[in-house]
């Protein structure tokens, strides 16, 4: 099965939030829908595209199920665009792609 990414951008992203283009993480979230037949087990991130960090998704994101995921203190300062990919529990990954996280209403479905 492939898997990739794509945006759903809800009316409130048309108004973008950018704060000198850095993340603070008490002001961003956004949320993650698994469309696929696999649990997520990992959610990475990256600014390089090469050194990935990762959210806590506690025991996965289950197949259809949505999530709110809020940037950590420790991002504070790093920039609004980033890569995004997921780790599957088959052992999968999707392919990084990247995403504005300053914007406001930004939904990431994994399908």
């Amino acid at each position: 099965m492939y898997k990739h990414i794509r945006s759903i951008l809800s009316i409130a992203a048309l108004s973008l939030l950018v704060t000198g283009g850095s993340l603070r993480a008490e002001d961003y979230s956004f949320t993650v829908e698994n469309k696929t037949d696999s649990r997520i087990t990992k959610i990475l991130v990256s600014e390089d595209g090469k050194t990935y960090g990762f959210f806590d998704v506690g025991g996965g994101i289950k197949p259809g199920q949505t999530v709110k995921l809020v940037w950590a203190d420790s991002t504070n300062g790093e920039n609004c665009t980033q890569w995004i990919k997921a780790i599957y529990s088959d052992g999968s990954e999707a392919e990084p792609t990247k995403f504005d996280f300053c914007e406001q209403g930004l939904e990431i479905v994994f399908e």
